[in-house]
């Protein structure tokens, strides 16, 4: 599923600006950043929004899936 224009720049300002995460317009919930999850040094697994990691890294460390009808 790819992401609405104004969250990726939302994203972007934040990562250049070097935050932790931002607001999401839509939600109103926190969303970490790719820059901070990639400086965080793992992947916890949990499927984040803009997570850095390969797929093979996301599964080791225990990402769930999505089933689709």
């Amino acid at each position: 599923m790819a992401l609405p224009e104004n969250v990726l720049r939302i994203h972007d300002a934040a990562c250049r600006r070097k935050e932790v995460g931002y607001i999401d317009p839509s939600t109103g919930l926190f969303v970490l950043t790719a820059s901070y999850l990639q400086a965080r040094g793992y992947c916890c697994g949990t499927g984040c929004r803009h997570c850095p990691y390969p797929p093979e890294e996301q599964a080791r460390a225990g990402r769930p899936t999505i089933k689709r009808d």
